[in-house]
């Protein structure tokens, strides 16, 4: 709906906007002319008064002065109003722009959302129903009980997702910091059957490196960017987590070999519900809340995330910390 409202809004406030400059245009010169004549009838009157021609001549050297002055000024303050009606025109349609934007992207989150909850629903259903209904062999049991379980495990994201992305936009956002050895923390993290099944996770990781983290929420960062390099590679394709040391920084990296990320979308992707491409069109799963949280939660830890091109094929979230 906003889509389409979007075309016929713009229309109508430009014109109204040229209405307004051709309405001013027009009182502007209404006001030259006013001022002509006003002049034209004291010089008129002047001559009618005056005996002496000097005193004349002085007269209307007077009224051409003072004529001139109130036409500066006319130009003047009309030269100011039409730059502070532009500037003002301006700012109210770059927010009126961002708004639809914005509007656009929670229509998508909407959209997103209702698929993510309905999909592992509706599947844990078939498997619980399947188990209660049936009798099967135990292999198979344990093989719909492990789907349920990563079902469960996907919804249970999705609401983590949405609840840290809540605290953020209401700034009480608090991390419960403790040192850790990160390089066993990870380790850990990436032991998780459902994570990447369906891609080759390498891991690179240097041992023995700590670092002062929440375990909760720097949990959300790798699993997030993890989820985000499976989401847009194919099936079978190899993602790298890189943990090294260097100097007094630590640096963690994932890397893809998906489709790559555009450079006018690189500034973008890290803006809550942004996603490429449209919600109806869109084949891969997410809400748009993955990037957006791994920044602010990186920029909690006292990090800096980075995004790169893959060579030959890719991308590369690179992220930084002081070693402490």
């Amino acid at each position: 709906m906003i889509d389409r409202q979007k075309p016929v809004t713009l229309i109508g406030f430009y014109l109204l906007l040229g209405y307004i400059l051709l309405q001013f245009i027009w009182w502007g010169n209404l006001m030259m002319g006013l001022n002509n004549e006003i002049a034209q009838l004291k010089t008129e009157v002047t001559l009618l008064k005056s005996d002496s021609t000097l005193e004349t001549e002085k007269e209307e050297k007077i009224l051409v002065v003072n004529l001139e002055k109130k036409r500066w000024m006319i130009v003047g303050e009309g030269s100011v109003f039409i730059l502070l009606l532009l500037l003002g025109s301006l700012r109210i349609r770059g927010l009126f722009l961002k708004e639809s934007e914005m509007a656009k992207q929670q229509r998508n989150f909407l959209l997103s959302v209702t698929h993510e909850l309905k999909s592992p629903l509706a599947s844990t259903r078939l498997q619980l129903e399947t188990l209660l209904l049936r009798t099967i062999p135990p292999d198979t049991q344990k093989l719909l009980m492990k789907q349920a379980l990563q079902d469960t495990d996907r919804l249970q994201a999705l609401v983590e997702n949405i609840l840290i992305a809540t605290q953020i936009d209401k700034s009480n956002f608090t991390l419960h910091r403790s040192r850790r050895d990160l390089s066993n923390y990870i380790n850990d993290l990436l032991d998780r059957p459902s994570l990447a099944k369906d891609h080759i996770l390498i891991k690179n990781i240097e041992q023995n490196i700590w670092l002062s983290i929440d375990e909760i929420h720097f949990a959300s960062i790798v699993l997030n960017l993890i989820e985000n390099a499976c989401k847009y590679s194919e099936k079978g394709s190899t993602v790298v987590l890189k943990l090294e040391k260097q100097s007094n920084k630590i640096w963690l990296s994932i890397a893809d070999e998906g489709v790559g990320i555009k450079h006018q979308d690189k500034k973008k992707i890290f803006e809550k519900f942004f996603r490429v491409g449209d919600e109806q069109t869109r084949t891969s799963k997410g809400t748009g809340l993955g990037l957006f949280i791994v920044k602010h939660l990186t920029e909690e830890h006292e990090g800096i995330i980075f995004v790169e091109d893959n060579h030959p094929r890719g991308t590369v979230f690179k992220l930084e910390f002081k070693q402490t």
